[in-house]
C-alpha cells in the first residue's frame, strides 16, 4: 500500500464536504477527508467521504474513471483521500433526507490515498458504546466524531462571542503568569520545583486572583482573562484538574452593575448556542433564603418542593426523635411530595436509606390520605401537631410528608438532595427549561472544628457586608460576605465578590483567620503594598468555562467538551501522563523520592 499512497501536490481543496448542496450543482470540485462508508454495488463503489462539517457521498464508476475506480478498490475506512469530481444531484428514490448532502453527490474522476490507516478501536460515529478509557486512550479518534466536534466548536464560539463582548465594553484581556507563588486556603496546590532556585518551588495558580486585584490597582479598570487554572482535588464529572475561567475583575462598580454587565454577558452565550435565555434582570435570592427554601446555595427553581420548617410545629413535641434533634439545637424540615400516590412503600423505604447517605439518621413519612393519616410515626403525635403541620405544609389529601430532624446542615444535605430526587421521580423537572438565579450574601467564614479556628469560605480577600463590619471581631460567623454565584438549574457556572480594597479591613479580616501581621506580610506583603498605594473599589468573577459550554452542550461530563480531559484519577490515557522521570532530572531539581 506505501507504493500506491500520494502526496497533494499542487490539488487543494476547494470546498468542505458537509457543505455541498443542490445548488452547486454542476461545478467540479476537490474534497479531502476520511473514509467513513464504503459499498461496492456491482462494480460501482460509493464511498462516504468525512470531514468536519459532515458527509458526502463518492461515487466511483468505472465506466467514468478507471484510474478513480481502482483507487477507490484498495481504500478502507478512516483511510484519508482527495476527490475530484462533479457534483450531480441524486435520484429522486435516493435522496437520504437525513442527510444535509443527502440530494446531492461527487461522481469522482480522480482518487487520490492520501495515507491508509489501520483498524479503529471503535467506529468513528456518534453511535458507539466504547467505554470512555478506550476513548480517552485514541481521543484523536473520538474527536473525528460529529458530536465531538460540534461540542469543540461550540466551544470555540463561545469563547469568541466571550470577547467580543468584553472587548465592547471596555475590558482588556491581560495575560497572568502561570508559575506563580503558593498561598494558603482553597484547595491544594501544584507545585513545581525551581532547578534555578533550589528548595524552593512555584505553584500553578488555582486562580488569577491576586493577579487580577493588582491589575484593578494599576489602573487597567476592566480586565478579563480565558484562563488556565490548576487545582490538585478530587475529581468528578465536572471538575478537572487543569480547568478553564472566563476571569474577570472591575473598578468602580457594586454588585447590581455587575450582575448586569454579566447577564448580558451570559445572554450573548445562550444566543450564540441557540438556547432560550430568561428574562432579566436576573431573580438575586439571598444565602439564608436559599438555603431556607431549598437546603443549599445553588437551587434548582425549576421545580417546587421547597422546604417546609417544622421546627415550630414540633415544639414542645412528645414525640422522642423530634423532641431531642430540637433540644440540641437542630431543626426539623419537611417536603411535601403533591401526589403520594406515585410513591410505594417500597419507595419511601428507599428514599429513608437515600438520606442516610448525607447523615440522617432516618426519614419520618406521613401520607395524607382522604380518610386520614398513614404513618408509623402518627401515633406519636398530638391532634395540636397534625393540625399544626397540615396549616405549615398546606397539607390536602394526596400528599405523602417527608420530614428529617437532625442539625441544620445535615437536614439541609439530606432534603436539597432528597428533593433533587423526588423532582426526577415524580416528572416535576422540565429538562427543555434554563433557570438563573443570582445567590447572594453569602456568610464570610465558618468555623472548621478539626483546626478549631474561622476559615474563609470563598477566599481571604472577600469584603464583608459593609452593615456588618461592626459585628467583625466580636460575632464573625453573623458577618456577611459581598460574594454571589450565578447558578444554572441547580449547578453553580460560576461565581465572585466584591473584593477588599482597604488595607485595615484587609488586616482585620486576616485578624480573624488567625493571620498574623508577621504571617500576612509574608505571605501577602506584596497585596497589602499594594492596597495601602491607593486601591480602587473593585471586585469581579469567574465563570467555570468547562462547565458552562457542557452545560448549553447538553452534555452531562466536561469531559464530553475539553479536547484532551484527564480521567477522574488525574491521567491522560492517551500521552501516560503523569509518568516518571529520569533520575538526572530529579538530581537537577535536587529532588529525592522516598520509596
Amino acid at each position: 500500500m506505501a507504493e500506491a499512497l500520494s502526496a497533494l501536490g499542487e490539488w487543494e481543496r476547494s470546498d468542505y464536504a458537509g457543505t455541498l448542496r443542490s445548488e452547486d450543482a454542476g461545478r467540479v470540485v476537490t474534497v479531502m477527508g476520511w473514509v467513513h462508508g464504503r459499498r461496492d454495488h456491482g462494480g460501482v463503489i460509493f464511498i462516504d467521504l468525512r470531514d468536519r462539517s459532515g458527509l458526502v457521498q463518492i461515487v466511483l464508476d468505472p465506466e467514468r474513471s478507471a484510474l478513480a475506480h481502482a483507487a477507490g478498490a484498495g481504500v478502507r475506512l478512516e483511510f484519508v483521500i482527495a476527490v475530484r469530481g462533479t457534483i450531480v444531484p441524486r435520484s429522486p428514490e435516493t435522496v437520504n433526507p437525513d442527510l444535509a448532502t443527502g440530494a446531492i453527490e461527487v461522481v469522482g474522476d480522480e482518487v487520490r490515498i492520501l495515507n491508509s490507516a489501520r483498524p479503529s478501536p471503535f467506529p468513528v460515529d456518534d453511535a458507539i458504546d466504547a467505554a470512555e478509557a478506550v476513548r480517552l486512550r485514541y481521543r484523536y479518534l473520538d474527536l473525528r466524531r460529529p458530536r465531538m466536534f460540534r461540542n469543540l466548536w461550540l466551544r470555540h464560539r463561545l469563547a469568541a462571542r466571550t470577547r467580543g463582548y468584553l472587548d465592547a465594553h471596555g475590558f482588556v484581556e491581560v495575560e497572568t503568569p502561570v508559575l506563580t507563588r503558593s498561598t494558603p486556603e482553597g484547595a491544594r496546590d501544584y507545585l513545581v520545583p525551581s532547578r534555578v532556585n533550589p528548595g524552593t518551588f512555584f505553584a500553578l495558580p488555582q486562580s488569577p486572583q491576586l493577579f487580577k486585584q493588582m491589575l484593578m490597582v494599576a489602573g487597567v479598570d476592566r480586565y478579563y482573562q480565558i484562563a488556565r487554572c490548576f487545582r490538585d482535588e478530587d475529581l468528578r464529572a465536572d471538575r478537572q484538574p487543569e480547568f478553564t475561567q472566563i476571569d474577570l475583575e472591575m473598578s468602580f462598580l457594586g454588585r447590581p452593575a455587575i450582575f448586569r454587565l454579566m447577564e448580558g454577558l451570559v445572554a450573548e452565550l445562550f444566543a450564540e448556542a441557540d438556547v432560550a435565555m430568561p428574562p432579566l434582570p436576573l431573580p438575586v435570592l439571598g444565602y439564608a433564603e436559599a438555603m431556607a427554601r431549598f437546603g443549599c446555595d445553588r437551587p434548582d427553581t425549576r421545580f417546587g418542593l421547597e422546604l417546609v420548617d417544622c421546627a415550630p410545629v414540633f415544639a414542645g413535641s412528645g414525640f422522642k426523635v423530634f423532641a431531642d434533634a430540637l433540644a440540641k439545637g437542630g431543626t426539623i424540615k419537611a417536603i411535601v411530595a403533591p401526589d403520594g400516590s406515585q410513591l410505594s412503600r417500597k419507595d419511601l423505604d428507599d428514599l429513608t436509606e437515600f438520606v442516610a447517605i448525607y447523615g440522617a439518621k432516618g426519614l419520618a413519612w406521613i401520607r395524607v390520605n382522604p380518610d386520614g393519616w398513614q404513618s408509623p410515626i402518627v401515633k406519636f403525635l398530638s391532634d395540636d401537631e397534625r393540625a399544626r403541620l397540615t396549616a405549615a405544609a398546606g397539607l390536602v389529601p394526596g400528599n405523602v410528608v417527608m420530614l428529617v430532624a437532625d442539625t441544620p446542615r445535615i437536614v439541609h444535605d439530606a432534603l436539597a438532595a432528597l428533593r433533587l430526587r423526588l423532582g426526577a421521580k415524580l416528572g416535576m423537572i422540565d429538562e427543555r427549561k434554563k433557570h438563573l438565579v443570582w445567590v447572594t450574601d453569602f456568610p464570610l467564614f465558618e468555623y472548621d472544628e478539626e483546626h478549631r479556628r474561622h476559615v474563609a469560605v470563598h477566599h481571604p480577600f472577600t469584603a464583608p457586608v459593609e452593615e456588618d463590619l461592626d459585628t467583625l471581631e466580636r460575632d464573625p460567623l453573623a458577618v456577611r460576605a459581598q460574594a454571589y454565584d450565578l447558578v444554572l438549574n441547580g449547578t453553580e457556572i460560576g461565581g465572585g465578590s466584591v473584593r477588599i480594597h482597604q488595607p485595615t479591613v484587609q488586616a482585620r479580616v486576616f485578624g480573624v483567620l488567625g493571620i498574623g501581621a508577621e504571617e500576612a506580610q509574608d505571605k501577602f506583603g506584596f497585596l497589602l503594598e499594594a492596597l495601602a498605594s491607593g486601591a480602587p473599589p473593585h471586585g469581579g468573577l469567574a465563570f467555570g468555562f468547562d462547565r458552562l459550554v457542557m452545560l448549553l452542550a447538553g452534555e452531562e461530563s466536561i469531559r464530553e467538551v475539553i479536547a484532551f480531559p484527564k480521567t477522574q484519577k488525574a491521567m491522560d490515557l492517551m500521552t501516560e501522563a503523569p509518568s516518571t522521570v529520569d533520575a538526572r532530572q530529579l538530581r537537577e531539581l535536587g529532588i529525592k523520592l522516598d520509596r
